[in-house]
């Protein structure tokens, strides 16, 4: 990969020349469509004078479909240029630069041209070919001596991301506009794949794959050479859809060149405009944006879920305003095969448990787990990312899980923790899952190794596809993740108090006659008399209805101020770490009455949620330092001090 960055730090040097006639900021107004022409122009460089004679053989035929079909045959492409030029032949030529370029550009066959108008860069060639600044020549000058024809796809793919990334490095965009890096894609795309390898690998497969947040292509990359590898014969056929111009014209560039059907490939707002609205897919791999708003979308999906409900795409709840990541995720699983489909996807930690019982956020992960989609989730390593530095977590939907695990989830922690199994000398700290990069790259510090199964993406895919629980790895059932919110109310005992004392003609008198300052200690005192008479049986509770005396039923009014909320879980945990279902009631009769026992549940209130605490599933409590050993310590310290003192003293 080392070839890449060259390449890179070559055409980030062609940034140079725009120094003065540009803002920093408007470089990739440049220098990516230049990119995407000098890579065309290198692919198509092999067999570009084969084109260009068979040129008049083709004039014959009707319609352009027609001649298109033959000249990109000849290109061996499923595209190609007719122009004389190519980038050789335009820089021969200093004096008329602009106009050249624009023949080339125009001799592209269909496909292509209109990949290069979402770049707008006529208005650039006028901008640089402007007497004032003069300096279109040297700019195609500069490509021309900048040779893309050896590259893959892959290294291509890393050359426009280290780019993008600079130029949003320059325009202060934020740290959810970011693209992933390539390992990160592998380890998605093995464990989309990982139980799906044997039917891969069958004669004349055809599969699908979807990305609606797809920028510059590099998941559909990745996931066709996967596939690739696994069965040179099999067919992954690729879609997406992407907002960016700039990133959208980079991949279809990319799906063009490698033989995709570029119109797969979608340009707008997925929220929106669905590009391929009633479209389903087999697989499906995306990395949206972290914490961006979907405000200019909320009129259309507050529409689509007030109309459409379920039979929409965002029926199940719709996300705080300041997030749409999960407005992602439920558009992916409406596309969906019924016969199955399966989904990978990269959030932040906010998916996980942001939003209280009833809100949006807890909505849709109850519908995802009690459907029984959710598979597993991955906690990644922070520092992975180049305009970011939070931890990650990718997010495994299926539905049609395996008979193993229907019904449970499984969590992965790959942050890298210690391997206890490993370590033989406590001052060892082996990481299995990340290592730290020779050079920085952004905010991107860390990597995940790509070799073997002893870590990184082989051990990572290992724990997935095994399915056992170990240090890493944890399995819990579907309803360990939901909780009941509870309102427990607690009686206000001044207005209480008037009712059930009205036959108590001595307290009655003392209210008629007393200061404020009595009644108010009359009133703490009836609390514990009020307690005390419910122990003896006097006076019975049952939720907000008292019962005294007689049989007098009397409906406790609630205090405001001694509201309380509970979240209480499906399952509670008991001894050997067993999970058993507990309800509401013995919750309450266990963790609340005997410290409460006036209080009761306003089960009109109560709301179901789903939280996934990540962390404190694989928490591993440090004990505390012993006070011997901190006393050790500081009289050390104290000691040495002395002797520095004594030191300069002498």
């Amino acid at each position: 990969m080392k070839n890449f960055k060259e390449k890179a730090d070559k055409i980030w040097e062609v940034a140079n020349l725009l120094r003065g006639d540009y803002k920093r900021s408007d470089y990739g107004k440049v220098i990516l469509p230049m990119t995407v022409l000098r890579r065309l122009d290198c692919v198509l460089a092999p067999n570009k004078q084969k084109v260009l004679d068979t040129l008049p053989k083709v004039e014959k035929l009707e319609g352009e479909t027609a001649k298109d079909k033959v000249l990109n045959a000849t290109a061996g492409m499923n595209f190609h240029n007719r122009s004389k030029f190519d980038f050789d032949k335009i820089i021969a030529d200093p004096n008329n630069v602009a106009s050249n370029l624009r023949n080339y550009i125009n001799g592209f066959s269909t496909s292509a041209r209109e990949i290069i108008e979402y770049f707008n860069f006529d208005d650039q060639i006028d901008r640089m070919d402007d007497p004032k600044a003069d300096i279109l020549y040297r700019v195609v000058k500069a490509f021309q001596e900048i040779d893309l024809s050896e590259m893959d796809s892959m290294e291509m793919g890393y050359v426009f991301e280290d780019l993008i990334r600079r130029f949003a490095e320059q325009s202060n965009e934020t740290a959810g506009e970011h693209f992933t890096p390539r390992e990160v894609i592998k380890l998605m795309v093995n464990m989309l794949f990982n139980e799906d390898s044997e039917i891969l690998t069958k004669e004349g497969i055809v599969k699908t794959l979807y990305d609606p947040a797809c920028g510059t292509g590099g998941m559909l990359s990745i996931g066709e050479q996967h596939v690739k590898e696994l069965n040179p014969n099999a067919e992954l056929k690729v879609f997406g859809q992407e907002i960016n111009p700039e990133s959208y014209a980079i991949c279809k560039s990319d799906m063009l060149i490698k033989g995709q059907n570029p119109s797969n490939i979608k340009f707008g707002n997925t929220f929106t405009v669905d590009g391929l609205e009633d479209e389903q897919f087999d697989y499906m791999l995306s990395n949206p944006p972290f914490g961006v708003d979907w405000k200019k979308a909320q009129k259309i999906i507050n529409a689509e879920h007030e109309n459409k409900g379920m039979q929409g795409r965002f029926g199940a709840g719709l996300p705080r305003i300041n997030d749409g990541s999960l407005l992602f995720l439920q558009h992916m699983i409406s596309k969906m095969k019924p016969s199955g489909t399966r989904i990978a996807i990269v959030f932040n930690g906010s998916p996980l448990f942001s939003g209280s019982a009833g809100s949006g956020e807890s909505e849709i992960r109850r519908w995802i787990i009690e459907n029984d989609w959710l598979e597993a989730i991955v906690a990644l390593p922070d520092q992975l990312f180049y305009n970011t530095g939070i931890s990650t977590y990718v997010w495994l939907v299926n539905n049609k899980k395996e008979e193993k695990r229907k019904g449970k989830v499984q969590l992965i922690n790959a942050t890298g923790t210690k391997d206890e199994e490993l370590i033989a000398d406590d001052k060892l700290d082996i990481n299995r899952f990340w290592k730290k990069m020779d050079r920085s790259l952004g905010n991107k510090r860390k990597e995940i190794p790509e070799n073997g199964n002893t870590k990184g993406i082989g051990f990572i895919n290992q724990l997935y596809g095994n399915f056992e629980e170990n240090a890493f790895s944890k399995i819990l059932p579907n309803d360990y993740f939901g909780y009941w919110r509870v309102t427990v109310e607690q009686p206000d005992y001044g207005d209480l108090m008037t009712k059930v004392a009205q036959d108590k003609q001595k307290l009655v008198d003392f209210l008629n006659n007393a200061s404020i300052e009595e009644i108010q200690k009359q009133v703490n005192e009836f609390e514990a008399l009020f307690k005390m008479h419910i122990e003896e049986g006097k006076w019975k509770q049952k939720g907000n209805i008292l019962t005294i005396e007689k049989n007098k039923k009397i409906k406790i009014k609630p205090s405001s101020s001694k509201r309380d909320y509970e979240n209480i879980p499906f399952l509670k945990t008991e001894k050997e770490d067993s999970l058993v279902p507990e309800t509401i009631e013995e919750y309450f009769e266990r963790e609340v009455t005997p410290h409460i026992p006036e209080a009761w549940i306003d089960k009109n209130k109560t709301k179901v949620g789903y939280e996934i605490n990540f962390t404190k599933y694989f928490y591993e409590f440090k004990p505390l330092r012993s006070l011997t050993d901190i006393k050790a310590d500081i009289l050390a310290l104290e000691k040495t001090s002395l002797e520095n003192q004594q030191t300069v003293l002498d």
